[in-house]
């Protein structure tokens, strides 16, 4: 293995793959978490494990045990200054077919990556539109699932290193997401979200910077519009667990402020420092 390769535990012991069997292999039959390490800690725990928790119950996979799984991060995590833990549970070998087994054993996975480069958020980051649409299926939304060729497909659409992240809509043109990350708007003194019902991930630091905004009584609202109703805000921002909340400079060939991102930034930092 490379010196940069990461560590990795499949149910505790350290190994580097699963059986072909598994039905993530065939079907993406599982969930997962990308956390940050900070400081030999996993941060936000209980945030990804709540939404793992109930990704499992809406997919019917077993629960995982929560003790087992955070000693196995924890084992990972100790030691690393800042780092990326991955966290996968699947619902375990099966035979061919789509129908779950009947006494499914869950497999869990947990990696740790090195943390990687990062642009300067302080000059706000580019995006651009996607063509890939992703589909609506409310059973699905909201969950981290392990199907993810939409964004694959989304991702490869663009090569340009300038540009951090694109934006995705559903089949009807109503903005959802990022390949990576959740949105935010700001207009009027008003944040604004995309409606998540019908499909896209409920990002755990959207969760974080939702509560924030209304602990410090700002007007929230969940949106269900197509694109060029984004790109008439004020300023755009992104946020996943991993880069926090980042102001957006630019979307296309439309320029923002960044102003309000780089205040909600801030205090977003200073609200996990006291949590």
């Amino acid at each position: 293995m490379f010196d940069n390769a990461p560590s990795i535990l499949v149910d505790g012991e350290p190994l580097d793959s699963i059986a072909v069997s598994d039905r993530a292999i065939h079907y993406g039959d599982g969930l997962f978490e990308t956390i940050a390490i900070s400081h030999g800690r996993p941060q936000l725990w209980s945030a990804h494990m709540e939404r793992l928790l109930a990704g499992c119950s809406r997919l019917g996979i077993p629960l995982p045990d929560l003790q087992r799984l955070a000693a196995e991060s924890e084992q990972l995590c100790r030691d690393h200054s800042q780092a990326i833990l991955k966290v996968i549970i699947t619902r375990g070998s099966g035979g061919r077919g789509y129908r779950s087994p009947a006494q499914p054993a869950p497999r869990r996975v947990v990696i740790r990556y090195p943390w990687p480069a990062m642009p300067d958020w302080q000059q706000g980051v580019r995006l651009r539109w996607c063509r890939t649409p992703l589909g609506c299926n409310p059973l699905l939304a909201g969950i981290k699932h392990l199907n993810r060729l939409e964004q694959v497909l989304a991702r490869n659409e663009w090569q340009d290193e300038g540009i951090y992240e694109g934006l995705m809509c559903d089949p009807q043109g109503h903005l959802v997401e990022g390949t990576m990350s959740n949105l935010f708007a700001w207009r009027d003194g008003v944040l604004y979200t995309p409606d998540l019902s019908h499909c896209g991930v409920a990002g755990v630091m959207r969760q974080q910077l939702l509560a924030m905004a209304q602990q410090m009584g700002m007007r929230c609202e969940h949106l269900r519009q197509q694109g060029p109703a984004w790109e008439g805000m004020e300023e755009l921002m992104i946020s996943n667990s991993l880069i926090g909340v980042v102001p957006v400079s630019q979307l296309g060939e439309q320029r923002f402020e960044i102003r309000r991102g780089l205040e909600l930034r801030r205090a977003m930092q200073s609200w996990l420092e006291g949590r």
